[in-house]
């Protein structure tokens, strides 16, 4: 049976995007999704995402394969072009500019605006040990400005979920970091039983931070949606930075807010279609 798929990117952070709304099962096993994610003999992404039907009252399900076939709970680059995808689907027939998505991690909210860019109400982030999860304090503690021995070095960590893990350290310079060899060494550190995703955050000025990401399952990425939405809360929870920044990240900007209003994160950003196929 031929599949049709389309591509998208979200500041480079790229996927395959597949309709998969008359199952609520992905029609695609995760070694299927290893192969099309390969950049030499596959389409090449970062992820598989598929738009299943709703449940419990949503308007869609979002399901992801990373490209080593593991399953992550959420991404936020990949739901802001799920939304473009979701659009494009519906076409005409389109009657409201946001949609509310079930995922791993929760209810997410994203909303097309005027301009093209995808604002996502990524909800609250999650700051007990026991939610990231990792052991490097009691279950009901936050993790802020821990130490942690990573490959001979002792590291300065905050740790946030939003739905899905992240350990956030701050360096003077991001460009300066050996990512390939250290993303490997946090993602399976034992402080972090389900790995880690792990961003690496220099402060500019406290509206404007620089950020490279190692993500759980895909390695080094050109952005990660949720890491920034994790970084920013860590450097207001550190003092580091203001509730509302840019974060820069090596493949463009995105805009993070952390509400004092109603403590939520909200994300804006770009979704961009590359192309259609059929498999």
């Amino acid at each position: 049976m031929a599949i049709e798929f389309t591509k998208y990117h979200g500041l480079g952070n790229d996927f395959i995007l597949i309709d998969n709304r008359s199952s609520s099962l992905p029609v695609l096993t995760p070694e299927q999704a290893i192969q099309l994610c390969d950049r030499h003999f596959g389409i090449g992404a970062d992820g598989v995402i598929f738009a299943l039907p709703g449940e419990n009252g949503t308007d869609y399900t979002m399901r992801i394969f990373n490209s080593d076939g593991s399953e992550p709970e959420m991404c936020g680059n990949g739901i802001r072009c799920l939304a473009g995808f979701l659009a494009d689907l519906e076409g005409e027939s389109r009657n409201k500019d946001s949609y509310r998505i079930h995922t791993l991690a929760g209810v997410m909210i994203p909303q097309i605006l005027p301009n093209g860019q995808v604002k996502v109400d990524m909800g609250l982030p999650r700051l007990l040990a026991g939610e990231i999860p990792t052991t490097l304090a009691p279950v009901e503690e936050k993790v802020i400005s821990q130490p942690l021995e990573v490959v001979g070095k002792t590291w300065d960590v905050t740790c946030v979920s939003m739905g899905n893990p992240h350990c956030i350290t701050f360096v003077e310079d991001v460009a300066a970091i050996e990512l390939e060899s250290i993303g490997p060494k946090f993602e399976h550190h034992p402080a972090f039983p389900q790995r880690i995703n792990t961003e690496f955050i220099q402060v500019v000025r406290p509206d404007y931070l620089k950020m490279r990401v190692w993500e759980r399952g895909a390695g080094i990425t050109l952005a990660c949606g949720t890491g920034a939405c994790a970084s920013l809360v860590a450097g207001v929870l550190t003092g580091k930075c203001d509730r509302t920044a840019t974060v820069e990240l090596p493949g463009g900007p995105l805009q993070i807010e952390w509400s004092e209003i109603d403590q939520r994160v909200y994300m804006t950003g770009p979704a961009e279609r590359v192309f259609t196929g059929k498999l």
